[in-house]
């Protein structure tokens, strides 16, 4: 098992920073959702990037 390990310790670390960088993209995103922080205003009658909108119209 060390042998494995460090044969490929440079994959692991690379890995395990990449697997950090989008758990905290993640955590910010829902952290944003939360505190009402997103792109959308959900009044979907005045956006005009919504589908809704545009069916509407």
């Amino acid at each position: 098992m060390i042998e494995f390990i460090q044969q490929y310790l440079g994959s692991v670390i690379v890995g395990a920073g990449v697997l950090a960088v989008v758990t905290a993209i993640i955590v910010n995103a829902v952290r944003d959702k939360r505190a009402g922080k997103s792109s959308c205003g959900g009044d979907c009658a005045h956006c005009g990037c919504c589908h809704h909108a545009q069916d509407q119209k």
